[in-house]
């Protein structure tokens, strides 16, 4: 029996889950629930729950969406995972958090201080969030296959092309796409790409 475990993004849910049975319809679908906000909560959280999971299933397939891969990537590996679908992931955390204190106009001395400071965008910039994830970068290796938007505002092209390239990951770019893939448009073309993925992989 294949597992498909869903992972949800920030302010995503399990149900979301759902949307993905009849694709893999070879394979029990899961949702994860996680509660963690940080690297460090979401290697305890994910590494407990996959490891009671995954036991009961000959292979295992994720499909993880925005920080919920990269969380992913940060914990689960060297877990037995067949295969990826990450959609709009989150591949370089170092530089996303760089950018948005360049949005918000705080300096790594400032931020060093302070320790923590709100933002006027709903994102708290956190001196230890930006410390450790210096000292973890992520190291992958699980066959891969990421969908990203033209438009995506977290993620440029350049690195998302980059991480591919080092991980030996298929990279398919959706014109006009955004990060958030939520519009029928975007989850018609969604769907399309595991399919032909799934296609490709058999």
């Amino acid at each position: 029996m294949k597992l498909a475990l869903y992972i949800h993004g920030k302010g995503g849910n399990a149900d979301e889950a759902k949307a993905y049975e009849t694709l893999f319809y070879d394979c029990e679908v899961v949702g994860f629930d996680y509660k963690a906000q940080t690297p460090w909560e979401a290697k305890k959280e994910f590494r407990s729950f996959a490891a009671s999971l995954f036991e009961g299933y000959g292979s295992v397939i994720v499909i993880a969406n925005s920080i919920g891969a990269y969380f992913t990537m940060h914990s689960l590996a060297d877990m037995p995972i067949e295969k990826a679908f990450f959609i709009s992931p989150i591949v370089d955390m170092e530089r996303l958090i760089l950018n948005m204190m360049t949005w918000a106009g705080v300096s790594e001395d400032e931020l060093r201080a302070k320790k923590e400071i709100p933002t006027s965008f709903g994102e708290n910039l956190s001196w230890e969030y930006l410390s450790y994830v210096r000292a973890n970068p992520i190291e992958w290796r699980v066959p891969t296959a990421i969908l990203y938007g033209e438009h995506d505002n977290m993620t440029s092209y350049a690195t998302m092309a980059e991480f591919a390239e080092r991980t030996g990951a298929s990279l398919t770019v959706m014109k006009d796409g955004e990060h958030w893939f939520h519009t029928e448009e975007q989850m018609s073309f969604l769907f399309n790409w595991i399919r032909k993925e799934k296609f490709y992989e058999a």
